[in-house]
């Protein structure tokens, strides 16, 4: 028996998934959620084998809330998102379904699932894995639209906190995390820095050090600190090092000579 949750904020569209998967004996529907915030509960409570998920929704979007997930299952996108959009997506989740979609539609897409699933399926030894590895390629190309530029979604511990880009000072690495730093507290995210770095606008932040972004309009002063590094000081007093290239970086963005 596979797990599955359904996540979005139509309920008719949920009704119809589950109008569908009632030719599916070997699947349960464990919960149907109606936004992110709860899709991440369920999916922690659950742990599902697979998601039906929308991409538009409010408070925050299906990337987004993939996002928090640690070891994502996999996914179905059920979205009325532009086709040309989500062909970008394609290859990295297991399919997505446009509404409206017929039973035709909808059972192509399970039998890829399940094909994927099944015993004797061809598929890596750790099927979570090839899972996660294929939702965090999703996710690095969800991160380049226009849609995501302007905030970052994190967990605060049981809450789910949105971080508007502009309040970034700086970010730093941090072990297999990311740690945000604002004026209101520092916070962390299961995210690369060169996730970030593809992210954010280069014309204000700016890869420093391979450890360290910054956001260029804290920067107050930029010191000589050895040889090779140089040391830039924040309005708020800290002290972060910029190495030789960073340096370089800096001085075309600020426009130095």
């Amino acid at each position: 028996m596979y797990k599955a949750i359904l996540i979005d904020d139509e309920p008719l569209a949920s009704n119809m998934v589950k109008e569908y998967l009632d030719e599916y004996k070997e699947i349960e529907v464990v919960a149907v959620c109606r936004d992110g915030f709860d899709g991440v509960k369920a999916i922690q409570q659950y742990k599902p084998d697979l998601l039906f998920l929308d991409i538009q929704m409010p408070k925050i979007n299906g990337f987004e809330m993939l996002e928090l997930i640690e070891q994502p299952p996999a996914v179905i996108f059920t979205t009325a998102f532009d086709e040309h959009a989500i062909k970008a997506f394609e290859l990295h989740a297991t399919d997505y379904l446009l509404k409206p979609f017929s039973q035709e539609r909808f059972d192509k897409a399970m039998h890829r699932f399940l094909s994927q699933v099944r015993p004797g399926a061809e598929q890596s030894a750790d099927g979570q894995a090839k899972n996660a590895g294929q939702t965090q390629a999703l996710l690095e190309t969800a991160a380049l639209s226009p849609e995501q530029a302007d905030r970052i979604v994190i967990r605060d511990n049981s809450n789910i906190r949105i971080i508007q880009v502009p309040d970034i000072i700086y970010i730093e690495a941090a072990d297999d995390y990311t740690r945000i730093v604002t004026a209101s507290g520092v916070w962390l995210k299961n995210k690369t820095m060169a996730s970030f770095e593809k992210q954010l606008p280069p014309q204000t932040f700016v890869r420093i050090h391979r450890s360290t972004i910054v956001n260029v309009t804290h920067i107050t002063q930029l010191h000589p600190h050895d040889k090779e590094n140089y040391t830039a000081l924040l309005k708020n007093g800290v002290k972060l090092t910029v190495s030789k290239t960073g340096y370089a970086k800096l001085r075309e963005v600020l426009g130095m000579r």
